[in-house]
This record gives C-alpha cells, structure tokens and sequence, in this order.
C-alpha cells in the first residue's frame, strides 16, 4: 500500500491535483480501482503538505447491489459516503435497450457524479482510471476515432467549474489487485450486462500481446510516448 500511495504521491505532486484546504469526491463504482484509491487517497491526507479531505461518491445504479461493506469501510476509515440513486439501468437496457452501451452510461455518469459532487461541497472529483487504462484509452482513440489521444490528469469542466483528476496515473493494474489482496478491500460485483465485453478489454488483450511478442518495457515506452506527444497532458 505505501507504495502504491508514494506512485500517488507522485502524481499529485508532480500535476498539482490538489490544493490546501480541498474536499475532494472520490467517485466509488465499488471496483477495486475506486476503492484502492478512496483509501489511499485517505491515507496520504494524513501527511500530505497540503490538508486535504476525501469523500466518497456512489452512485446507484439500479442493479440492486449491496454497498453497505463500503459503508462500514469509509465508517472504520472516517470518510464521508454518499450513495446517490439513480434508475440509469433501467433507462440504457430496459428501455433504450442499447446495444453499446458504455458511451451512454458514461456520460450519464459524468454529469449525475459531477451533480453529486458539488452537493457534497467538493469542486474536484478523484477518478479511478490506472496506467493501464491510460494505454488502453490510447489505442481506443487511436484505433477507432482515428486521432492521437487520451484522457489529462487534471481536465477542468468549465461548464460545471468542476476539476477532475487521476492521481492512480502511475500505478499498474496489477498493483491494485494486489493492494485489495493484502487490504481486504470489499470490492462490489459489478452486474452490469455489458461488464468484460467491451472494446476496452479488446485493447488490454491487445496490449498484453504486443507485451508478449516485443521486448518487455513495451508499456513503460507507450507511456512515455503519451505523455510527450499528448498536447493536452500538460508535460
């Protein structure tokens, strides 16, 4: 865990994601990469230079999962936690039936987590995305919309005056599993019907045989490809 929380560390530092004083909404999926994050996240606010607190956000779906193990979680922790209801499940598959999904629902996401975060008093929300999926979001641009991009570390909605930031930049996937492992971190099942059937998991495939087939430190290279010809990485 420590040094999954010094790679943190090194993020927020090195993009200035948080400033003295902040409450930051950390948006929980109840997945293992929220979920690590929320506490590290905590943990690194006990000793940051800057004082900063976290609060967690869910939002509810409408699949009818069970999230009070996060609840006794952040009440052990200290942290704050919202669960905020929502019927998107019922609107993408039940009567939109939609058969691509994900973009749908993540807009939807964005702005009821973006609404729910500036209820809760916090004008920055902490988003869960890894290294991992940095190089996969990459590909997906590059593959299907036909231009070199990828989500910023720190993006600011102008229309909501709401920051993003993603401080797990620099950690592996791997690595949080292994954090939830040793933690005992109570990941929630995720029953959306659209969960490992995506283009995503098409890209982490193909990573990890272009990793097999090519000499290793592939990943460390596209990373680094990324960050020096993103324009909007603020390098």
């Amino acid at each position: 865990m420590e040094k999954l929380v010094g790679m943190i560390r090194r993020a927020i530092d090195e993009y200035n994601m948080v400033e003295e004083g902040e409450k930051i909404a950390v948006g929980v999926s109840g997945g293992k990469d929220s979920l690590v994050l929320l506490k590290a996240l905590e943990r690194l606010s006990r000793y940051h230079p800057k004082k900063f607190t976290v609060c967690g956000i869910t939002l509810d779906m409408g699949y009818g999962s069970d999230y009070s193990p996060i609840q006794r979680m952040c009440d052990e922790l200290g942290i704050e936690y919202v669960i905020k209801k929502t019927n998107f499940k019922e609107i993408i598959f039940d009567i939109r039936h939609e058969k691509n999904p994900c973009s749908l629902c993540a807009k939807m996401r964005r702005g009821a987590l973006n609404d729910a975060a500036i209820e809760n008093g916090c004008r920055k929300i902490a988003l869960g995305h890894h290294n991992d999926d940095v190089l996969e979001t990459f590909f997906l641009s590059l593959l299907y919309e036909g231009r070199i991009h990828c989500f910023a570390p720190v993006t600011y909605l102008s229309r909501m005056d709401v920051w993003q930031i993603r401080p797990m930049i620099y950690v592996r996937e791997r690595d949080i599993r292994g954090v939830v492992r040793r933690e005992d971190i109570p990941v929630v099942h995720n029953p959306c019907p659209a969960n490992g059937l995506t283009k995503r998991q098409d890209m982490k495939e193909l990573i990890a045989r272009l990793e097999k087939q090519t000499t290793p430190g592939l990943r460390k290279r596209l990373f680094t490809a990324i960050r020096s010809g993103v324009a909007d990485w603020g390098i």
